[in-house]
Parts: C-alpha cells; structure tokens; sequence
C-alpha cells in the first residue's frame, strides 16, 4: 500500500485555477490507478477523477469535465488535479485515494479505494 499526502489547496475566485498535488510513498505507486475525490460541508464524499496506472486512461464526473485535468508523474510519485474555471460549488475538501481494485479503469465502486490523504480545503468564493 501507500501512504498519500495532498496539497496545494486554498481560497480562489471563481473563474480562476488550482492545482493539487498528492505525494505518495512506497514504491509500489506506479502499480495503482489512483483518483480524487471531494467531500462538502454537509454532503457525501463523491467522485471527481480517475487515472489509470499508466497515465493513459482517464475519466471525471460530468460537472468536472473540460475544467478539472488529472495527470500523474510515476517518476515523482505524484497525481496532480489541474482545476480551472472553478465555480463556488467546488468547494470542498479534495483527497486522493489509491485505487486497489486491479483494474485500469474507474469502476464506479468507491470501496476499491483506500490509504486516504488527510484531504486539502479548496475554497471558491464568488
């Protein structure tokens, strides 16, 4: 397993960009898809992107599409959420998660995720 590490959180104006990093340690990183995901004040964790072990595959939810960008760097052991065009529904703390389940591809199972990060606050004021 890894252990995961976000950053590069804060307060924006909407309509303007971030990027978050997630660090990994454990050379076992390379292995794993690995995705991100949000959780707002009062509402359920959700989805926001997925990536495959190689980088070659990638998927988001619908409401993130042509804004967010996942990317990953094996050589830095990095999974990094480009996020332009934010909008103040995209507060939220984001975490990334190490996706065990196997597989290339997102399978919409929640549960294959695991070694959470302690999360990073992205704030959109209007």
């Amino acid at each position: 397993q890894v252990h995961l590490v976000e950053s590069g959180g804060g307060l924006v104006q909407a309509g303007g960009s971030l990027r978050l990093s997630c660090a990994a340690s454990g050379r076992a990183f390379s292995t794993y898809a690995m995705g991100w995901f949000r959780q707002a004040p009062g509402k359920e964790r959700e989805f926001v992107a997925h990536i495959s072990w190689s980088g070659d595959s990638t998927y988001y939810r619908d409401s993130v599409k042509g804004r967010f960008t996942i990317s990953r760097d094996n050589a830095k052991n990095t999974v990094y959420l480009q996020m332009n065009s934010l909008k103040p529904e995209d507060t939220a703390v984001y975490y990334c998660a190490a996706d065990y389940s196997g597989r290339s591809y997102y399978t919409g199972e929640d549960s294959d995720f695991g070694s959470w990060g302690q999360g990073t606050q992205v704030t959109v004021s209007s």
